[in-house]
């Protein structure tokens, strides 16, 4: 079948076949059927070009000219090889994949409480397959997106999080997902399912960071379920390797009462793409989506997110806050669609850009679709300098140039921080952030 003019042809299309006998559960019959017809649509659409209106601000033809080969299992890795900055200093359950296989040696569980499931994909398959057939694949089976049908097809590990009525999480869940390339590209593509019952709470934080030189593709996908009444905390950074690709899908629908609450920290990569899209479809729902973008040298970072509020009486709130300097450029799409019956909607939306540089680009797209009369909605973008007066009041008191602009840029990039609700959550961004400037005045 010939690929329409509005699509590249995708990497590993014509690989499902081959691949497919060795990925965990191969023989599973609803497992293989999943799959086969994520590989079909694959094939069938391959990737967008710009001519696609998603994806008009995302060309993706330095990705699709990289011979990507399936990612062998390291085992010889050490996480404290990574630089220190690279990963959430965080202290709980800890599962790390390296090349999208699961490291046990690098992985800590301690005893769960009751009510509370947490398996890494492969092994969900086979212990605990009519609760994982039940869910994965249903937030994502309507809705054609390539890089998700190409997760779907070749997913060998991930992460399944299942929480019972009123289950807590004690600790923290911090998944790790580290590419280690030396010289051939690699592509893996780590799956995320977390479902949460009635009243039930958690939090997840991810890292993602890479060792070596070599380009790699991580295409993760991610399906969120919360009941009626639950919390979920959900907290991520992208720091992956300068030549490394990361897009990452995920879908969430929210029950009466619940909250989920989100925040992405992207500062690596050579291209990006995080797609939060979340779905609010019970009374008294709510979400808030926030994450900051920080860009340089050619980096490519896109945000891009979808809010439904299906139903009355949700709420949503969104804040991004992007820095770019050198070449850099950032991407925001963020919709929110209120649909007719969805009266009593609280929805607000705030992108802000800085540009460090005059050949740093944003772009960004604002949208409200709004059929619902009794709402209450905004949105708006803004794209601007280091203010001078500012620098200037600074530097009148003693603060040299340098740490003047690191202390506005810092300062700029905390309102959105400001959003993480959990102080503890909030304190390894901040230490991020503060890294990332320092390594900007080297």
């Amino acid at each position: 079948m010939a690929l329409a003019a509005r699509s590249y042809p995708g990497p590993l299309a014509n690989r499902h076949a081959e691949l497919s006998l060795k990925l965990a559960g191969a023989g599973v019959g609803w497992l293989d059927t999943l799959r086969a017809d994520s590989a079909a649509r694959y094939r069938a659409t391959g990737l967008p070009t710009p001519k696609v209106e998603a994806w008009r601000y995302t060309n993706l033809k330095d990705l699709v000219g990289i011979d990507f080969a399936s990612a062998p299992v390291v085992g010889d890795m050490a996480l404290d090889s990574l630089p220190r900055a690279s990963l959430l200093a965080v202290n709980g359950h800890v599962l790390a994949f390296v090349n999208g296989r699961l490291r046990p040696d690098l992985s800590t569980l301690d005893t769960l409480p009751a009510g509370v499931t947490l398996l890494p994909l492969s092994e969900a398959i086979h212990s605990d397959e009519q609760a994982l057939s039940a869910h994965l694949g249903r937030l994502v089976e309507a809705e054609e997106n390539p890089f998700v049908d190409l997760n779907t097809a070749l997913m060998e590990d991930g992460v399944v999080l299942r929480l019972a009525d009123g289950a807590v999480l004690d600790k923290p869940l911090h998944i790790i997902s580290v590419g280690a390339v030396a010289d051939t590209p690699l592509a893996f593509f780590p799956r995320l399912l977390a479902v949460l019952g009635r009243d039930a709470r958690a939090t997840i934080f991810e890292s993602h960071a890479g060792i070596g030189e070599g380009a790699y593709l991580s295409a993760m996908a991610s399906e969120i379920v919360l009941g009626a009444g639950a919390h979920l905390e959900h907290y991520k950074l992208q720091n992956e390797s300068q030549s490394a690709f990361h897009v990452a899908n995920t879908r969430v629908t929210v029950e009466a009462g619940a909250v989920y609450d989100n925040f992405v920290l992207q500062i690596g990569s050579r291209l990006s793409r995080n797609e939060v899209h979340t779905a609010l479809i019970g009374e008294g729902a709510s979400c808030r989506l926030n994450g900051a973008y920080l860009g340089a040298a050619r980096q490519h970072l896109d945000s891009t997110t979808f809010i439904d509020h299906a139903v009355p009486g949700c709420a949503s709130r969104e804040v991004y806050k992007g820095v770019l300097d050198d070449q850099a450029h950032g991407v925001f799409q963020g919709k929110i669609l209120v649909r007719r019956d969805a009266q009593q909607t609280d929805g607000h939306q705030l992108n802000r850009a800085l540009l460090l540089s005059r050949q740093a680009e944003v772009n960004a797209k604002p949208e409200l679709e709004i059929y619902a009369d009794d709402v209450k909605c905004s949105h708006g973008a803004t794209v601007g300098e280091l203010a001078d007066d500012q620098l200037f009041y600074l530097q009148a008191r003693g603060i040299d140039r340098e740490t003047a602009r690191g202390l506005l840029i810092e300062a700029y990039v905390q309102e959105a921080l400001d959003e993480i609700g959990n102080a503890e959550a909030r304190l390894p961004f901040q230490r991020l952030v503060g890294g990332w400037l320092k390594s900007r005045k080297g």
